[in-house]
């Protein structure tokens, strides 16, 4: 899988890496789906759901 950046949206994560829905869900974003998710970048979308960003990004290279 390429480098999950902050500039990526929720959509690009996860057709790039399915597996990394589980860690999303986890950490409150439960719209996965949603058209947010096509428009938003995880760092968009982080701060929407009062996420620390680099934590969520840790978790994510974590998969």
């Amino acid at each position: 899988m390429s480098k999950v950046t902050k500039d990526m949206t929720i959509g690009e994560i996860l057709r790039a890496n399915p597996a990394v829905a589980p860690v999303l869900l986890e950490a409150g974003m439960h719209c996965l789906g949603c058209p947010s998710a096509q428009a938003e970048s995880l760092e968009e979308a982080a701060m929407v759901h009062g996420i620390d960003v680099d934590a969520l990004m840790a978790a994510i290279e974590a998969v």
